[in-house]
């Protein structure tokens, strides 16, 4: 899975919308949406509600979790766990990132809503890599991944197969070095 894919699948994520215009019910394959009435909010799947918002059809409500107050508190809350904390929308990030390109004079704070995403994501990064290190040193077999999230797990996916990869390599070529040592004896 790729990151493409991970903001597919956030594509499909509801968002509250307020149309500008009116319109019946749309049946679509993924499930019906509308009906859409001028003015009185609706929800729809984030693809939709970024399509309507390009074409000036509607105005994007944005989720709770994206006003700077409460990502400061996310944030505040990440700095202190020693583990990963919940977050408030399993693709974020992707999720932010749409909002903030199709409508970022929609969101009051846009710059401080940014930077506290960038935080957030840099301290969970820092976290995920210390983790990461931390499994390879003790020669872990598995992990435990909570409340991390698809995009974050993807961001190590290249480097972790690698390296345990090359681990392997090394405790095998250990082993049949002492087995030779051994039959030398």
């Amino acid at each position: 899975m790729d990151s493409a894919h991970i903001e597919f699948l956030a594509e499909k994520l509801p968002i509250s919308i307020v149309p500008n215009f009116t319109h019946e019910k749309l049946y679509l394959i993924a499930g019906d949406v509308g009906p859409f009435t001028a003015g009185i909010p609706v929800e729809v799947p984030l693809w939709l509600a970024i399509d309507l918002c390009h074409r000036r059809k509607c105005r994007l409500i944005m989720p709770d979790w994206m006003d700077h107050e409460k990502l400061a508190e996310i944030k505040e809350e990440e700095t202190q766990a020693t583990g990963f904390t919940k977050m408030p929308c399993e693709h974020y990030m992707a999720v932010a990132q749409l909002l903030l390109s199709a409508e970022p004079e929609g969101i009051p704070d846009s710059q401080r809503v940014k930077t506290l995403l960038k935080d957030i994501w840099d301290l969970r990064m820092s976290k995920l890599q210390s983790s990461v290190a931390n499994f390879i040193v003790s020669g872990g077999s598995y992990a435990k991944l909570d409340q991390l999230t698809l995009m974050e797990i993807n961001s190590i996916r290249p480097l972790l197969p690698h390296s345990l990869d090359q681990l392997h390599r090394l405790a095998r070529s250990s082993n049949t070095s002492e087995l030779s040592q051994t039959q030398d004896l």
